[in-house]
């Protein structure tokens, strides 16, 4: 890799609370920040299958529900990195006036709205393969039905950001899609990914092989191979490798030990791990249902036992439970300029 990548320091232990008890079912301070979701599109356009009760794209290769409840979370998630960056939406050396701005897999589309309301002579895109949605949303945003990973059908050196955050496992070709990242920026526009791993890590515990947190590694890796959308590019640093290659400048990769539970002595830190326990209460059987069940062939009574496991550890706060938070961007160099003049030129 060409040196204009920045590494990602190794990220310091988090101060364990010594007052920590076994039962870590306390979600304190994880409803003051959550608000109430956002109105989705009219179930009549809706087209979804649905597996023991959850719902799903049609688009049988992506392995996330779309439903209210997996909804909500994704709402949830958005509210605690927003609260967790202070406030800040991107990180990424974009100015103060972006013309037009794409959100990547947006979701619910709730980072796109917040972009919107906060930038508003920028036009935001989002595209998503679920039409979830809400239809009031600011006059400069909008959103389109699409896969990213289709050939896209914008005109080159148009978009001045491109975002994307939580599509693991949401990539069949990355090298492709970073290529077409990079061909629709404008030259000096910005990328920028945020990714958490799917590997729960104990930072005081040696967890052998068989500890529920690497059998569910193990598992997803094994689903998504199959799938043919694999798990893991930011802990591989695939996102700022494949950005390097096809020519991306100012390459900037960030992480952050993001703990689960409240068992982090410092208040701000605690808050942060009550979260996410939250989060991921609501989010279990969002990541493992389709995974486990449809591509690997367990029963749903065996899904449901790794759910409550996992949870079950999660709550542990012995276990003190955190995953890594990534972050990568970076620009299209500014002299890409005079060459795109030439191919119009040539053209």
């Amino acid at each position: 890799m060409s040196n204009n990548v920045e590494s990602a320091p190794v990220a310091d232990p988090i101060p364990v609370d010594p007052n920590i008890e076994d039962d870590a079912s306390d979600n304190t301070d994880a409803e003051s920040i959550r608000t109430s979701s956002t109105a989705s599109l009219s179930e009549s356009i809706r087209e979804y299958r649905e597996i023991h009760g959850r719902t799903y794209t049609q688009k049988t290769e992506y392995w996330g529900p779309n439903d209210e409840k997996q909804n909500d979370a994704q709402d949830f998630n958005h509210y605690w990195l927003t609260d967790f960056f202070d406030g800040e939406l991107y990180l990424a050396q974009i100015g103060a006036n972006p013309q037009r701005v794409l959100d990547l897999g947006t979701g619910t589309g709730i980072w796109a709205i917040d972009f919107a309301d906060k930038h508003p002579s920028a036009e935001v895109i989002g595209i998503d393969l679920s039409p979830i949605q809400p239809s009031w949303v600011p006059s400069n945003c909008k959103f389109l039905i699409d896969d990213f990973e289709k050939e896209w059908t914008w005109p080159t050196n148009y978009f001045d950001f491109v975002h994307a955050r939580n599509l693991e496992g949401c990539f069949s070709d990355l090298p492709n899609v970073l290529q077409e990242v990079h061909d629709h920026l404008k030259p000096g526009g910005w990328f920028e990914v945020k990714e958490f791993e799917i590997m729960a890590r104990s930072q005081t515990q040696e967890l052998d092989d068989d500890h529920v947190f690497n059998r569910w590694y193990r598992y997803a890796s094994e689903a998504q191979d199959k799938l043919g959308k694999p798990h893991s590019n930011a802990l591989k640093r695939r996102f700022a490798k494949g950005l390097d290659k096809v020519g991306f400048v100012e390459i900037v990769e960030k992480k952050w030990k993001i703990p689960i539970g409240t068992w982090p002595a410092k208040p701000e830190l605690k808050r942060l791990g009550a979260c996410n326990l939250e989060f991921f209460d609501q989010s279990l059987e969002g990541f493992m249902l389709f995974l486990l069940k449809e591509v690997l062939g367990f029963t749903y009574e065996e899904v449901q036992l790794m759910i409550s496991e996992v949870r079950a550890e999660l709550r542990n706060p012995k276990n003190t439970p955190y995953y890594y938070l990534h972050a990568v961007y970076a620009r299209r160099p500014l002299e890409d300029v005079e060459k795109s003049e030439d191919i119009t030129a040539e053209a």
